[in-house]
């Protein structure tokens, strides 16, 4: 998911220079990647059974690395734009499987260790970005995209064995506990979800900005290996954050820790647009790779403990919108390079922040910790 997700931001300059893609032009195909992304979380939400699913794990991987060989085939603009959406698709379902696989077979295990599981995301950054940095002074925009789905194809056949989350035992029981579980102490939790909600979204808006544009931005005022090994970074503090995150969750509360995150991650994103060079790029790179993941984890853990009906749902749902909308609101700023649409997400992220502040002081004693 790693690599099908994320691989088109270290290509997308190439295809800038080589492909005859523009500016705006691209923010559709990340627009289109990330609709696809709701629609399959969706799915994932709305057909429970499609999370045990084992066929559908494996056809999701088939589709995922399809779409990457598919990209050198055309010029067209158009079919670029459903192949994005076709592995957006298909990433949310991969992302929704292998998460409910983690929770349901590592439930008894300590917290950090289906954070490295998380890491593999991070992995796939890194191991992807690692390939377009070594293609780029060799070959073309196809090579990326071709060397990506062989990459992708060598982590679908590892991927090819995991175990779905089995389907429950006992449903009625289930929904005893369940129902005792929200009719636990009777805490006005909503006003306090709103807010989390409100946080998460805009982190969704500021988060896939960066995503989506931090090598190409880097690029403008830096050497070109500096964005490649830049996103290369990204990856690799990807890789331990979501397990480091977790352990610090073990000794100050989630809404605390949910802030200092978004700030961190603010700083990371203006850093590029603010300072420039190659020192600020790559700082810009650890610092976003190390909150992104664990942003999201600490947001659902936050969520899950507010005892809100359906909170992992409705905050998977609310991020995903942001992610849509992050790419159409920065569209207009492209005309004038990348760094401007940087400092807007680095602002929309400090309002995330904000929020996230307004839950940590008014937060109801007793939930959110462990």
């Amino acid at each position: 998911m790693g690599v099908g997700r994320f691989v088109y931001t270290p290509i997308l300059p190439l295809m800038h220079a080589q492909a005859g893609l523009s500016a705006g032009s691209g923010a559709d195909l990340a627009t289109a990647n990330n609709i696809g992304y709701l629609i399959g979380a969706l799915a994932g939400i709305l057909a429970p059974a499609l999370v045990r699913s084992p066929v559908l794990l494996r056809a999701s991987l088939i589709v995922l690395t399809g779409s990457l060989a598919a990209m050198p085939a055309t010029h067209s603009t158009a079919v670029w734009i459903v192949l994005r959406l076709l592995a957006g698709v298909a990433s949310a379902l991969i992302f929704v499987i292998a998460v409910s696989s983690l929770h349901s077979h590592l439930r008894e295990h300590p917290a950090h260790l289906p954070g490295w599981a998380f890491g593999g995301v991070g992995a796939g950054i890194a191991l992807s970005g690692l390939l377009v940095l070594a293609l780029r002074s060799i070959a073309d925009w196809r090579a990326a995209w071709w060397a990506s789905a062989a990459l992708a194809t060598v982590l679908t056949l590892a991927s090819w064995n995991l175990r779905p989350e089995p389907a429950p035992e006992t449903p009625a029981a289930t929904g005893e506990r369940g129902r005792a579980a929200v009719d636990g102490p009777r805490i006005r939790t909503h006003r306090w979800f709103g807010v989390l909600f409100a946080s998460y979204g805009l982190e969704g808006i500021g988060y896939i900005v960066a995503g989506t544009f931090l090598v190409a931005a880097i690029e403008q005022s830096s050497p070109g290996w500096v964005g490649g090994g830049a996103w290369v970074l990204v990856g690799l503090a990807a890789v331990p954050s979501s397990a480091l995150w977790a352990w610090l969750g073990r000794r100050w509360s989630r809404p605390d820790l949910l802030l200092v995150a978004l700030v961190v991650q603010a700083v990371g994103i203006a850093l590029p647009a603010l300072v420039g060079g190659v020192a600020a790029a790559l700082g810009s790179a650890v610092l976003f790779g190390a909150t992104f993941i664990g942003v999201s984890n600490l947001a659902l853990a936050t969520g899950a403990h507010l005892r809100f009906p359906r909170s992992v749902a409705l905050l998977t749902a609310g991020y995903s919108v942001g992610q849509i909308l992050g790419p159409l609101a920065v569209a207009p700023l492209l005309r004038h390079g990348y760094h401007q649409a940087l400092i807007l997400a680095a602002v929309v992220v400090l309002a995330a922040a904000a929020a996230a502040a307004v839950l940590r002081i008014g937060f109801p004693n007793g939930v959110g910790e462990r």
